[in-house]
């Protein structure tokens, strides 16, 4: 079947003219006619099997004709929805070209940039939005973007859209777009969720699924290494250099395993560049048009940031640590052999990947081949004299100078016998049997979980050193606590009082020297009151706590000998006292004097 057969427009066939495409694939080929009847679609297919022609191709039609039947508006018309940004742009890249005889706009959006040339282009006026569901509903919130007039939504590598999370953010989407549209679910595998996820957004949907995977992998030639951690990055500096391979998508488990490996390749001479999410998106897009354009033959990725890389002659894909989910070993590989072109597959395989190993061989329903190089072989070999020449080197060295470390100890205990103006040689503790091989030195003997304890601070023994006895304040005291004075046995004799203990040993009998009578230094006693008191406010007298015994009332306390002075002979001062008749009475009036009692 032709595309012509496929009752596609003028302008769509002169670019697929242009760009190549003689033929429909399988899917394009099932797709197409279904899509054009405005059916929706449930496809199941795998990278590289030419599903992103298959709906964009009905799309650009449906909206061309609509153009010219005056039925569109200047809002979106069309949604597609991917999981990465990479596959975002390579989706644009397919609508744009499909569509370049065609006057329909296309942008796309995703995070990791600027959003402000993505809401310039949204201002102009678009009818087929690319996104990625987070910067779609960041856009949607900020009210840049409408999708009232959607009349085709695209959700395309759902099963990757649920392994990173989107599901709830496409969930979301599904709710502002009309219910009246048509819809396409395309998915690499089948998981629950996105059944469940098909039953809820498709009606009544024309099932497609193309590709199984032995098609895939008979035109894909696979070979297996079995090989350390230590030695892959040889092999695969080996494999580059001497299988001449154009073109290698090398694929890594992490971000880290993919920066190290860019690492030891360009310090072998190999020009290569990694791809994962921690690189900025215009770093990931600089990385894929070199290794695009041929600037770098060796691309390392991980691989959620593969997905979306779209390379038609895609010569070799390296597995260099083996995928833990088998189906993404066919996401892998499925990168080469595209188009019908013949590709190379190769898979690295350390000892403790053979689960991984097993598994993907039970998904693939084959054994996949093992290949005995004679160089991995040498390549072993030469990393293990290696390892034992940095072995003996470090043997020689110790066999030249053998009591390096006894050398150390005997030079710091010459600069402690320094001070007694003492000089003698120091002689090893042990005299052993030294026997062809020579004594290991202590610094290099295993030393176990316990700390090496200091020189210093070891028990002297019965040595000819002259050295002092070590003060017994000094020597270690064990785990056991020392057990205070107070708490020792007395034995029978009484203790002796403090005040009738001497005084020390000293011949000096001079009395002690009184506190106040001390010298203070020239710095002069700072007073009590310029002191710092602290942030805590000082606690008024009212307030401190008075003890359990009663205050004593001020009459029953003691007066001294002097009698208290009587009232009428006190001092009065300079104001003569007020006569009682003058005072102010109140405003009760004055009891008569007669009325009063009489004593």
């Amino acid at each position: 079947m032709t595309f012509k057969e496929l009752n596609l427009i003028d302008p769509i066939l002169k670019a697929l003219d242009t760009e190549g495409y003689l033929a429909p694939s399988p899917i394009q080929e099932q797709s197409i006619p279904v899509l054009l009847e405005g059916k929706d679609i449930l496809g199941s297919a795998q990278t590289g099997t030419g599903k992103t022609a298959a709906f964009a191709i009905p799309i650009i039609q449906g909206l061309y004709l609509a153009h010219n039947a005056g039925l569109v508006t200047k809002k979106i018309q069309a949604l597609i929805l991917a999981p990465t940004r990479e596959l975002a742009s390579q989706i644009k890249d397919s609508f744009s070209s499909y569509g370049r005889y065609v006057k329909i706009k296309t942008t796309v959006i995703f995070g990791g940039v600027r959003q402000k040339a993505q809401t310039e282009a949204l201002a102009k006026g678009v009818d087929i939005l690319i996104a990625t569901p987070g910067r779609l509903l960041d856009l949607i919130n900020q009210g840049f973007i409408d999708l009232s007039q959607v009349k085709f939504f695209v959700l395309d590598e759902a099963d990757r859209m649920l392994d990173m999370g989107f599901i709830h953010d496409v969930n979301k989407i599904v709710k502002l777009i009309p219910s009246k549209r048509q819809t396409m679910l395309f998915s690499a595998t089948m998981p629950k969720e996105i059944a469940e996820l098909a039953n809820a957004i498709l009606k009544d949907p024309v099932r497609v699924a193309v590709t199984p995977v032995e098609a895939t992998l008979d035109i894909i030639k696979q070979s297996l290494y079995l090989v350390s951690k230590k030695d892959k990055i040889d092999l695969l500096a080996h494999l580059i250099i001497a299988h001449q391979i154009p073109s290698a998508l090398v694929f890594t488990r992490t971000k880290h395993g993919a920066n190290k490996v860019v690492k030891d390749l360009n310090q072998l001479g190999i020009m290569s560049e990694a791809i994962h999410g921690n690189k900025s998106q215009n770093a990931r897009e600089i990385a894929l048009k070199n290794f695009k354009t041929k600037k770098t033959s060796v691309l390392i990725a991980t691989d959620i940031a593969a997905r979306g890389i779209d390379i038609d002659e895609l010569s070799h894909v390296i597995n260099y640590d083996l995928p833990e989910v088998p189906e993404t070993y066919i996401h892998r590989i499925g990168r080469t052999g595209r188009a019908g072109l013949s590709g190379t597959a190769i898979s690295f395989c350390s000892p403790d990947e053979s689960g991984l190993l097993k598994d993907i061989e039970k998904h693939i329903l084959m054994k996949i081949p093992q290949v005995a190089d004679p160089l991995l072989a040498r390549i072993q070999m030469k990393n293990k004299l290696e390892t034992k020449n940095k072995t003996n080197k470090k043997d020689k060295e110790n066999m030249n100078n053998p009591n390096k470390f006894d050398q150390v100890e005997e030079t710091t205990e010459k600069k402690e016998t320094t001070g007694q103006n003492q000089k003698q040689e120091t002689k090893p503790t042990v005299e052993r049997p030294q026997g062809e091989r020579p004594a290991r030195p202590a610094y290099d003997r295993p030393q176990g979980d316990r700390p090496a304890r200091p020189s210093y601070d070891r028990p002297q023994g019965s040595s000819s050193d002259s050295r002092p006895a070590r003060p017994a304040y000094d020597r270690p005291q064990g785990d056991r606590p020392a057990r205070p004075a107070y708490d020792r046995p007395q034995g029978e004799r009484p203790a002796r009082p403090a005040y009738d203990r001497p005084q020390g040993s000293s011949p000096d009998s001079r009395p002690a020297r009184p506190a106040y009578d001390r010298p203070q230094g020239d710095r002069p006693a700072r007073p009590a009151y310029d002191r710092p008191q602290g942030d805590r406010p000082a606690r008024p007298a009212y307030d401190r706590p008075q003890g359990d015994r009663p205050a004593r009332p001020a009459y029953d306390r003691p007066q001294g000998d002097r009698p208290a002075r009587p009232a009428y002979d006190r001092p009065q001062g300079d104001r003569p006292a007020r006569p009682a008749y003058d005072r102010p009475q109140g405003d009760r009036p004055a009891r008569p004097s007669y009325d009063r009692p009489q004593g």
